[in-house]
């Protein structure tokens, strides 16, 4: 399955896409444009930083059924000529009240602040999650924060999400509490690409089952793994293809294996590469991590923080008889990696 266009049809409503930021006048000096800004929570925020029109939710990965979310909040603060906004939780929910579950995440936020603010968004509003707001009732949360604190003017929500304690806060009640409190609220219905359902859950399942292309179809582009380079062993270098090293940390793991890839450095630039996803059995058992060799690449980025894209699944990961063995692998893996990354720019 093809990722389809940010752009493309949805069978209903459009994604959420660039547009002209929100103005606003100060004093004597005229219109300035919002400059994207991340917002740590709700209390005394300064009026610039209220006022939006926001999309709830928590957006692990902002596939493009969030996308459809933000897309009507965009079309209310255009109505509106209000700010765009963007409402996530950080940490994420599940790991406030299943500390010791499996790693899950999709983004973390800075990949989450990168999407929003490519999608038109003015402000990314990151609440944190703990528990004062665990504890809050769904319709303590919509006086407290998205009222009081947020001073929201419209509220746009997925089909079924869920709020305030207990989850007891539905579409149903969001709308009461909007007109109660003066926001409109748009409830975005669920959608499917090529007959596949979008959310997040899904996105996991296709990784995990080592189908990368399904991943990227739902979520508008390729799953990227980010982090800070680590040393290592060095031993890929000795072996003819430098890797740079990234745990994999809280996010969801992938099927281990290899993959063809590409990878953002720290300055911009983007290059094409082959990576193991694993624990790496033939050198010594690690921790699940990401190891990639950056084609015609050999630079000191340690520290550095890099993403790399998942484009292509090309096989399991398996135990070599010989480190000889494995490096005649890993040079026809990284033969068809180049091969793919080129087809797919």
């Amino acid at each position: 399955m093809r990722p389809p266009s940010p752009s493309g049809p949805l069978r209903g409503e459009p994604l959420a896409k660039a547009r002209e930021p929100a103005k606003s006048e100060r004093g004597t000096s005229g219109e300035l444009t919002l400059a994207f800004k991340v917002v740590h929570g709700w209390k005394n925020l300064a009026d610039a930083d209220k006022g939006a029109a926001v999309a709830l939710g928590n957006f692990d990965g902002v596939h493009l059924g969030h996308q459809r979310v933000i897309a009507q909040a965009q079309a209310a603060a255009e109505r509106l000529s209000a700010p765009l906004g963007v409402i996530s939780f950080e940490p994420h929910a599940r790991m406030h009240f299943q500390p010791d579950a499996p790693p899950f995440r999709l983004s973390r936020p800075h990949q989450l602040a990168r999407v929003v603010e490519s999608v038109g968004a003015d402000r990314l509003y990151l609440l944190p999650f703990g528990v004062e707001m665990a504890n809050f009732s769904d319709r303590e949360f919509a006086i407290q924060v998205l009222s009081a604190g947020l001073g929201v003017r419209h509220v746009a929500i997925g089909f079924d999400v869920t709020f305030g304690k207990d989850r007891t806060g539905d579409p149903d009640s969001m709308r009461r509490y909007g007109e109660e409190l003066g926001f409109s609220v748009s409830v975005a219905e669920a959608m499917a690409v090529d007959g596949v359902k979008l959310s997040s859950t899904r996105v996991r399942e296709a990784l995990r089952e080592g189908r990368p292309g399904e991943a990227a179809a739902i979520l508008g582009r390729p799953f990227a793994i980010e982090g800070v380079v680590q040393k290592g062993r060095q031993l890929g270098r000795k072996l003819g293809f430098p890797t740079a090293n990234v745990p994999l940390g809280d996010y969801a793991a992938p099927k281990f294996g290899v993959y063809a890839t590409r990878t953002r450095l720290q300055d911009g630039r983007r290059l094409g590469g082959v990576a193991n996803i694993g624990v790496n059995p033939t050198t010594g058992v690690v921790e699940p991590r990401l190891e990639v060799w950056m084609f015609d690449f050999d630079e000191d980025i340690y520290g550095e923080t890099i993403e790399t894209e998942l484009i292509a699944f090309l096989r399991p990961e398996e135990k070599f008889p010989s480190i000889p063995a494995m490096v005649e692998q890993i040079w026809r893996d990284a033969s068809r990696a180049r091969q793919l990354v080129t087809q797919d720019c």
